[in-house]
C-alpha cells in the first residue's frame, strides 16, 4: 500500500531550530510542537484512521517558495514528520525496523509551498 501525506506550507529548518534552542531552552521544544501540530492536522486530513504495521520507505518532495534555504536545512523537517506520524499512531515507531529509508526531491513553487510524503509499505 501507498499513502500520500501533503503538508501545506513549509516546516522549520535546522538553522531555525538551532537558533531557537540556543536562545531559550523552551523555545526549541515549542518550535517542535508547533511544527508537529501542522503535520498532525495534515495527517487528520490525508490519513484518517490509517495504521501501518509494516516497514515503510518514505519519499519526500519538498516544494519551497524559493531556493534560499539549503537542502540539508530543509530536510531537517523529516524529524518532525516522522515523530508526528508515530505520535498520531500511523507508524508504531520511527526506528530502523519501521522506517527502512527515505529519499528527497526538491521543487520550487512560490504560490504553493508544501511537502508531499509518499509512504510506501515494504
Amino acid at each position: 500500500m501507498e499513502y500520500l501525506l501533503t503538508i501545506p506550507g513549509r516546516l522549520s529548518g535546522l538553522n531555525e531550530y538551532i537558533a531557537a534552542e540556543r536562545s531559550n531552552k523552551y523555545k526549541g521544544a515549542k518550535m517542535k510542537a508547533d511544527n508537529e501540530k501542522i503535520i498532525l492536522y495534515a495527517i487528520r486530513q490525508c490519513m484518517r484512521g490509517v495504521r501501518i504495521n509494516r516497514p515503510v520507505f518514505m519519499e519526500y518532495t519538498w516544494v519551497e517558495k524559493n531556493k534560499r534555504r539549503d537542502k540539508d536545512n530543509i530536510t531537517f523537517g523529516r524529524k518532525f514528520v516522522q515523530d508526528a506520524l508515530k505520535n498520531a499512531g500511523v507508524l508504531k515507531d520511527d526506528g530502523w525496523n519501521e522506517v527502512v529509508g527515505f529519499s528527497d526531491r526538491f521543487e520550487v513553487d512560490k504560490e504553493d509551498p508544501h511537502i508531499d510524503v509518499l509512504i510506501k509499505e515494504i
